[in-house]
């Protein structure tokens, strides 16, 4: 299903992705060496509900997954990159986490993942590999606007990645959303320019370039869930929910 919203639905969407960025932006500051997985997941439970959203997730049984995925976030460190289900490992040094959130308010809803390294050790590879997918992220959203092709998009995602030298899976990138999280279009993290379907105003999409550092090959964790990079090699994710306007794309998910 695509779906075009209203000026109303678009405006409650926009509350919707302000509410996900507050709480990542919080998340973010309290992940500090030694705090553990199920923390950072009790702590998203416990935003979610003051904010009196409701968790895209938590119930979430999707055909990929072993569900109901049961928590309320996305946390996925080092060579972990998608749907890391928490657990109670205590995060170090110079990890690697992504965050990855969604919620809904007023039955419209919001994602988005930020990558970024936990204490004082800051590996070189690691920062390359998150300041690719922030820009491969920028560069999708530029190529976004009425009239646009989906392919427009990958293409530009598609373009950063490559030439920061990474190989590109395409079983999991970006996708359409609104009333519901996960809608079409399929946004892969490459593509051919001027194919596939025609972006209009009202069109929310997920855009989400992720990469693994040697490989784009994944395997999947015995929780059903979690998906890591096959070699063991570290990975980043980077994602902004967007609106498409009359002049362009909107950022719904940025903090504020």
């Amino acid at each position: 299903m695509i779906e075009i919203l209203g000026p109303t639905e678009v405006g409650t969407a926009r509350e919707t992705g302000a509410v996900v960025a507050t709480i990542l932006q919080a998340l973010k500051s309290r992940s500090t060496v030694g705090t553990s997985l199920l923390e950072i997941d009790d702590w998203a439970r416990s935003m979610i509900l003051e904010a009196g959203a409701e968790s895209c997730y938590v119930d979430y049984a999707p055909s990929f997954g072993r569900g109901p995925f049961g928590h309320y976030i996305c946390t996925a460190v080092n060579d972990a990159v998608l749907h890391g289900r928490p657990n109670d490992y205590r995060l170090a040094d110079g990890d690697l986490l992504t965050l990855d959130l969604a919620v809904s308010t007023g039955g419209m809803a919001a994602d988005s993942a930020i990558s970024f390294l936990v204490g004082e050790s800051r590996p070189a590879e690691s920062v390359a590999m998150i300041d690719a997918t922030e820009r491969a992220l920028a560069a999708g959203i530029a190529a976004a606007g009425p009239g646009a092709r989906v392919g427009d998009l990958s293409h530009a995602i598609g373009s950063v990645l490559s030439e920061a030298g990474y190989s590109i899976n395409t079983e999991f990138g970006g996708h359409g959303i609104g009333s519901t999280m996960h809608q079409d279009p399929h946004v892969t993290n490459t593509g051919r320019p001027g194919r596939g379907y025609r972006l209009r105003p009202g069109l929310l999409l997920a855009l989400e370039p992720w990469v693994m550092a040697d490989t784009a090959e994944l395997v999947t964790d015995p929780d059903g869930w979690t998906l890591r990079s096959a070699t063991g090699c570290r990975t980043a994710h980077s994602e902004h929910t967007i609106a498409i306007t009359e002049h362009g794309a909107e950022i719904l998910t940025l903090p504020r």
